[in-house]
């Protein structure tokens, strides 16, 4: 035997021992030794298309760029806590992430609304502008911190439907007393013009509106109210959506988890949610449309639009609805001027590109 190779069965042999103490082989990396497993809780039904399947592709990424290290565990709405419950879940430290709607907690303040949607606010390009580039990440870090939660943007639905009505909507009095699900500052537009509005998490609301509990509700789009089955309990189906023009959902997590994860781990999940949110909003684009001709052709959906004088009236009340948010506390009205700063830059951008493009393109 030449002296290398004993030099190299000593090496080996040394290497086999040395890994064999720490409790692994020495083929396994290092990092595979401290599996890391978190609990996330989420406001959505389990594998409802779009909204419970974003949670479940953010867990499968974070796996497999971890090589297994953090492992995610996804409690749908009600198997852990109530779907309304999920934030506090997280800040408290029951649950480690929560995956949901931001305007679902404005309860604890208002500002939260302006991260999800916001009625005549952003489209999701517009959302994505600010939070990226416009200051909305840093405000939306200062809000989640009070709670001692870090959120980030992991899906959006894109421009949303005004909502199903098991009656036509052909004037403002046809508001008066109509009950109906519409969660965030769009409900208190729709209070404004004498509705009731209620918020109610998604599991509920077709039974609500199969009971007569309510009379109408908003949900997301096609794709989502198709697999919902609202054209079994409404005839009507409104657009467009004013209230929710691109709707941006949320991954949160425990501050404490965060700050214990390393700088790359850190990463690896923020990259997560941002390559969801790119994925989510493509397939949103691509399935609404399908499922539109669904509802129509097969279920004979009549959809509607809402009049002129009917959208006139709701962005007045849009108008004062957001004036009168902003006026509630400083930081909310820190967060509405950023927000009506940045949708003003996109304005003034849209109007020279996408939408003369877009009007062409229907004319020529």
């Amino acid at each position: 035997m030449t002296k290398n190779k004993i030099g190299r069965r000593h090496l080996l042999g040394g290497l086999a021992t040395g890994t064999a103490a720490l409790g692994m082989t020495a083929a396994a990396p290092a990092y595979a030794k401290g599996t890391r497993r978190l609990k996330m809780v989420t406001t959505w039904a389990k594998n409802f298309p779009g909204l419970g399947t974003a949670p479940e592709n953010i867990a499968k990424r974070v796996r497999e760029m971890t090589d297994g290290q953090i492992d995610i565990k996804i409690y749908a709405a009600g198997e852990l806590v109530s779907p309304f419950d999920s934030f506090d879940a997280v800040s408290t430290g029951t649950a480690d992430l929560y995956n949901g709607a931001e305007y679902y907690w404005q309860g604890k303040s208002t500002a939260f609304n302006f991260f999800t949607a916001v009625p005549f606010g952003m489209t999701a390009q517009e959302l994505t502008a600010w939070i990226n580039f416009g200051g909305g990440q840093e405000l939306w870090d200062t809000l989640s911190a009070k709670f001692n939660i870090r959120a980030f943007q992991s899906a959006n639905t894109g421009v949303q439907m005004g909502g199903w009505f098991n009656k036509e909507i052909n004037t403002l009095d046809d508001f008066k007393g109509l009950k109906i699900r519409m969660p965030g500052l769009g409900g208190e537009v729709m209070r404004k013009l004498g509705a009731a509005a209620v918020s109610l998490p998604g599991v509920e609301i077709f039974p609500s509106m199969k009971s007569g509990a309510i009379d109408a509700t908003e949900w997301v789009g096609p794709w989502n109210d198709l697999a919902s089955g609202f054209y079994q309990v409404a005839d009507y189906y409104y657009c467009p959506g004013f209230h929710e023009p691109g709707a941006g959902l949320s991954t949160g997590i425990n501050l404490d988890i965060w700050d214990s994860l390393t700088k790359s781990q850190q990463e690896i999940l923020r990259i997560a949610c941002q390559a969801e949110n790119e994925r989510t909003f493509s397939e949103y684009n691509y399935r609404n449309a399908a499922a539109l001709a669904t509802l129509i052709t097969r279920h004979n959906v009549q959809v509607r639009r809402f009049s002129p004088e009917i959208m006139r009236a709701l962005k007045k009340a849009s108008d004062d609805v957001l004036n009168e948010a902003a006026a509630r506390d400083p930081f909310t009205k820190k967060v509405y001027e950023s927000f009506k700063a940045s949708l003003e830059n996109s304005m003034r951008w849209g109007a020279q590109s996408e939408e003369p493009y877009t009007l062409s393109r229907r004319e020529v």
